[in-house]
């Protein structure tokens, strides 16, 4: 019976999820110590600072999946949870916006990015009010002009940061979300008119210098040559390694070239130290956190579990390869971490939760599919039960036995 228990609690682990999740932690914990050793011993003169405090959110960051795995997220549609995460991030990020002289420089100290909280929040927010309204959604002054407003006010506040790849992250997460909620073409149009002005307009009024990263990226990509300086760097970078790379920990360009090499830019270490076969490695990796997140989305039991799991999978894969394309020069420089391997506390933080909630979402459509399982036999069961209990036994064979 004992083991019977735990073969049920494995199988209720969604256990290719984790193999690849672990992957990612592993290698990222890797490449975060070979890119941060150098910076960390000049602005500590401990090499090990940077990476002891990485351990210390991954260990934070592993006990809020634990946790978020085994609450069950049906409760959050019948509360305000969703709301006060919300509220939450709009306070930090008003917080960052207003303190010190850098406005971030009160959470950058302490490994806390407000625009990374706010993005998680925006989903389980979305996830949970979208699953309220249901057909009501479609309607433009119930559901489309409210929901605009909300993703229009936190990606402006975010963009003002300014992060503008988070603020893009947003739009783009709550148009996707709200079409697989059922939204049409047309809607999708008013959403992107109404979200995108009011954004805007936020951005240029609280931070109208935050654009400025859009305008440098234009004469990039028609000619790499005259591509922001972090991308020139990471060209060398990939040139210096090759197909197969330096070795780890052996990169020099993270020393005298790539600027904040182990955050933004960590992904041009990886192509120095392990080539284009490591990075092809590392962009394979997260196509299969794509693939198994939107299968868990797919089976999930309900609408509420699809949203939350295919928004949060979507949120991480799109931050990586929006990520990885920005070294490349293929997009604008905008700041944005690589999800699992850029130093940052609070988006290893984040990610981590995010990945408990995608599996609680897994464990709780296998346990709704074992219960009906369980209730299919047991029906079935009783069907070939007599009425003491013991099997019944067919007619014929019975009148078989009494001619006997």
């Amino acid at each position: 019976m004992k083991s019977n228990k735990n073969s049920q609690l494995r199988l209720a682990i969604d256990v290719p999820m984790v193999i690849i999740v672990a992957v990612l932690v592993v290698f990222g914990m890797l490449m975060v110590y070979s890119a941060s050793w150098d910076a960390s011993w000049l602005e500590f003169t401990d090499v090990n600072r940077y990476f002891l405090r990485q351990v210390l959110f991954l260990v934070l960051g592993l006990v809020a999946a634990g946790t978020l795995f085994f609450i069950d997220y049906h409760r959050w549609d019948h509360s305000n949870f969703g709301l006060y995460a919300l509220l939450g991030a709009v306070l930090l990020l008003g917080i960052g916006l207003f303190v010190g002289e850098d406005p971030r420089s009160l959470l950058k100290r302490r490994s806390i990015s407000p625009s990374e909280l706010a993005k998680l929040a925006t989903v389980l927010y979305l996830g949970v009010w979208m699953y309220a309204k249901g057909e009501k959604l479609k309607q433009v002054g119930f559901g489309i002009i409210p929901l605009a407003v909300i993703l229009g006010l936190v990606g402006g506040l975010i963009g003002a940061q300014p992060d503008i790849s988070a603020a893009a992250t947003v739009f783009i997460l709550g148009l996707l979300m709200f079409f697989m909620a059922g939204g049409s073409f047309a809607q999708i149009i008013i959403f992107v008119i109404v979200a995108g002005g009011l954004g805007g307009g936020v951005v240029s009024v609280v931070k109208p210098d935050a654009l400025q990263r859009i305008q440098d990226y234009l004469p990039g990509l028609l000619d790499p040559g005259k591509a922001p300086s972090q991308v020139g760097a990471a060209y060398s970078a990939f040139q210096e390694g090759g197909w197969f790379g330096v070795g780890l920990g052996r990169g020099i360009a993270k020393l005298v070239l790539i600027p904040i090499p182990h955050t933004d830019s960590i992904f041009a270490v990886v192509g120095e130290e392990l080539g284009v076969l490591g990075a092809s490695v590392l962009v394979i990796l997260y196509g299969l956190f794509l693939w198994r997140g939107l299968v868990i989305a797919r089976k999930a039991s309900d609408g509420l579990g699809s949203l939350l799991a295919a928004g949060l999978t979507l949120w991480i894969t799109f931050e990586a390869y929006v990520n990885m394309a920005v070294i490349i020069g293929l997009l604008p420089v905008a700041g944005n971490p690589l999800p699992f391997m850029s130093l940052g506390g609070s988006n290893l933080l984040v990610t981590l939760a995010a990945v408990g909630i995608i599996l609680n979402v897994g464990r709780s459509s296998h346990e709704e599919r074992e219960l009906l399982e369980r209730r299919a036999f047991g029906n079935a069961s009783s069907g070939l039960r007599g009425r003491n209990g013991r099997r019944s036994i067919p007619r014929s064979e019975r009148s078989a036995s009494n001619r006997k």
